[in-house]
């Protein structure tokens, strides 16, 4: 039987080709730019995430008992509180973000074929890219989305000076815990910045070919779920494990450090915050639990400073 095993495979992308082929002859550069990428998003992303968000709503119990913060990264933050309006408004606008950088997607790409009559950003062709040329792609574009999430996320949204940083904190940064469908919650400026452009700005500069651009987003939206699902085992262990604890511990720390995704710049910029592994469950909990407290507080004090100081040049 082993020697079916490639005619089938010759099969398979035989199929494949020709579907893709009959897509792109049948249809627009930009709707099948726009069609591809929404539906990596929804069954790479929206789908995963909602499944998971609805198992840590039916079952609370089941799903604290799996979480690495316990039932601190529920949607709800305790297994025994139902679901309000606040958790239904923060997935909400999560999805209400993907669906507005698909739209400015669209916008760039209609500005540049449309206006500028120049060629598209992503490119849409019949003629397939090769492994090897994916595979570079793939790497080179990961590689400049770590230096762009980790320079945008701490030199922009966690720099006092910029109004931007504040509007990130009260968002992103009002969640206890990450949990499912948090990853695109945050201000539409904010998730543009740190969000979008590491995503699209590395293929558009490279130019990926479609395939290769819905391979990336699709790694991407699965490390994504990954991440903010908050669960102690994930796939892929290490790697993707390390990963979702940092996430967590970016946003229970209030923004102190793990600006990139998977370290090596936070290492070499001084901001990471070290995973600890020799505490037992219940002290874990305590810290984490006292760990958003400080970071409520000093969300708190943020929001106020700006106040206090517009009235006292009101009263000077």
């Amino acid at each position: 039987m082993l020697y079916l095993f490639p005619f089938t495979t010759s099969l398979n992308f035989l199929f494949f080709w020709l579907t893709w082929t009959t897509l792109v002859l049948s249809h627009s550069p930009l709707r099948v730019e726009l069609f591809g990428t929404a539906a990596t998003r929804l069954l790479f992303y929206l789908f995963p995430s909602t499944l998971f968000f609805v198992f840590d709503v039916l079952f609370p119990s089941a799903s604290a008992s799996i979480k690495a913060q316990g039932q601190i990264a529920l949607p709800t933050g305790h297994k025994r509180r139902k679901l309000g309006g606040t958790e239904i408004w923060i997935a909400a606008w999560s999805i209400l973000n993907i669906i507005l950088s698909i739209s400015a997607q669209a916008i760039v790409e209609y500005t540049l074929t449309k206006i500028l009559r120049v060629k598209s950003a992503i490119k849409v062709s019949v003629r397939l890219p090769y492994p090897w040329a994916l595979l570079v792609d793939l790497v080179r574009g990961f590689i400049l989305r770590e230096v762009l999430t980790y320079v945008l996320h701490r030199f922009i949204l966690h720099n006092p000076r910029f109004h931007l940083a504040h509007a990130h904190q009260v968002w992103y940064h009002s969640l206890r815990a990450p949990w499912p469908l948090t990853c695109h919650y945050d201000h539409p400026i904010a998730h543009f910045i740190w969000k979008f452009i590491p995503v699209y700005l590395p293929a558009a500069i490279f130019r990926f070919h479609m395939i290769t651009y819905m391979v990336f987003v699709a790694v991407v939206s699965l490390e994504e779920v990954i991440s903010h699902c908050g669960y102690a085992s994930v796939p892929a262990g290490f790697l993707l494990g390390r990963v979702a604890r940092r996430a967590d511990l970016h946003v229970i720390s209030g923004g102190e450090g793990n600006y990139s995704i998977w370290g090596m710049l936070d290492w070499l910029g001084g901001s990471t915050i070290e995973v600890r592994t020799e505490d037992t469950p219940e002290e874990s909990e305590v810290e984490v639990e006292e760990a958003i407290r400080r970071a409520v507080e000093e969300s708190k004090r943020r929001v106020t400073q700006p106040r206090n100081r517009t009235r006292r040049r009101k009263d000077l």
